[in-house]
């Protein structure tokens, strides 16, 4: 488990992610043309009634889960 501190919206927020977490996050983002910190910043506005840490490991599982139906799919 890792800590960062990002400033979002003007003050800085804490989160706590395993860090194989915070590295397919950076890998999203940056599959995205967003940096580190764009990336949180759009996950947070765009987030429902869940905490960000939270939200953002459901993210990043489902965006896996849907890049290997992608995936799965190119092969058939």
């Amino acid at each position: 488990m890792q800590k960062k501190s990002i400033r979002l919206s003007g003050h800085n927020t804490s989160l706590a992610l395993e860090n194989e977490f915070w590295e397919s996050l950076a890998e999203i983002a940056a599959a995205q043309n967003m940096t580190f910190v764009e990336f949180i910043a759009y996950q947070d506005c765009h987030r429902k009634d869940t905490n960000l840490a939270s939200h953002l490991r459901v993210y990043a599982l489902n965006y896996y889960k849907d890049t290997s139906k992608k995936s799965v799919g190119d092969v058939q």
